[in-house]
């Protein structure tokens, strides 16, 4: 009887798809990280990983775990995983793809208004006793109507987004590529422009692209400075796409107006992080895709990439093609 290994407790419909296939499904049910050794004890005993979570895959875990016929991340990223090493070794990575548009573009809509309307600080007034005396002129948010809207990355959840702003909001559409999407061009109205009159043009800029060594920390310093003193920077992305000291400093000094983060850099934040008391700021804890059924179709798909490669299918998902060899 072939064997599966979860990292973490997965949703029933995963659950039960993988049980009803035959497969042994045994999970991790522990509230803290595994040890990278645990890591490999249990997946020596195993067929298959089964992955959720934000911790390394690298060449040395590939390497102890060359045996497993699959691993299915729950996740749409993959940028954790050594996809090189993994390639080298013959080991099949998958992800789940396609199911998390409307969840995480939701999550990055919340925080634009949150940040906007200054709507985590005003909560926190509230539970200091500070909700009392009040003046026309004090802690006022800003206005999204009619601003413009930069996506860097317009692909599923970037397009979401988009639409989502232009239709609430009657936000222009501004977009950097790395090739054009004409069809969002057609249906938005939305224009391709280079990365620094996305910067420039900007009243909030959305991030939703891929983590790579090209776009890791290319939100730093120097990008800050080219944006308008209004603007607000969203990133529902990767944490490693911005560099959070840069942030810090950016806001601290006026060179932009206001952030919201549903990921950070570092992740998890520290509670002591100067973020967390700015009053332009909303942080949330990486809850994109925390949604009863974004998360079920998750797990079903991470379910099925593991039945393939279990029966000698074909991987539905698979991620591997990024490093052909």
């Amino acid at each position: 009887m072939m064997k599966v290994f979860t990292t973490r407790i997965i949703p029933e419909e995963g659950l039960s798809l993988l049980q009803r296939a035959g497969f042994t499904v045994t999970q991790w049910s522990e509230e803290k990280e595994m040890t990278a050794a645990q890591r490999v004890q249990y997946c020596k005993g195993s067929d298959a990983l089964l992955f959720a979570g934000g911790e390394k895959l690298d060449r040395a875990f590939l390497e102890q775990c060359r045996h497993l016929k699959v691993i299915s991340l729950l996740s749409v990223g993959y940028d954790n995983v050594d996809l090189k090493a993994a390639t080298e070794l013959g080991l099949q990575i998958t992800n789940t793809p396609g199911v998390l548009s409307n969840a995480t573009a939701d999550t990055a809509f919340l925080l634009m208004l949150s940040v906007a309307r200054k709507a985590f600080y005003q909560h926190k007034r509230i539970l200091k006793g500070e909700w009392g005396f009040s003046t026309p002129t004090a802690n006022l948010g800003t206005d999204i109507e009619g601003k413009t809207l930069g996506i860097w990355g317009l692909g599923n959840i970037g397009t979401v987004m988009a639409k989502r702003c232009k239709a609430a909001f009657g936000m222009k559409i501004i977009y950097c590529n790395r090739h054009r999407n004409e069809a969002a061009e057609k249906e938005l109205d939305a224009t391709f422009v280079p990365f620094d009159e996305l910067l420039q043009q900007s009243d909030v800029i959305s991030i939703h692209t891929s983590l790579t060594p090209e776009t890791k920390e290319k939100f730093n310093r120097e990008a800050f400075r080219k944006m308008k003193s209004t603007a607000i920077f969203i990133n529902a992305a990767r944490g490693g796409i911005h560099n959070e000291t840069d942030l810090i400093a950016a806001l601290r000094e006026g060179e932009i107006w206001g952030a919201g983060l549903d990921v950070t850099n570092p992740e998890p934040m520290q509670p002591d992080n100067p973020l967390l008391e700015m009053p332009t700021v909303a942080v949330l804890p990486h809850i994109g895709s925390a949604t009863l059924e974004t998360r079920n179709a998750m797990s079903r798909i991470a379910a099925q990439n593991v039945i393939a490669a279990l029966t000698g299918q074909p991987v539905p998902n698979p991620v591997n093609h990024i490093y052909d060899l």
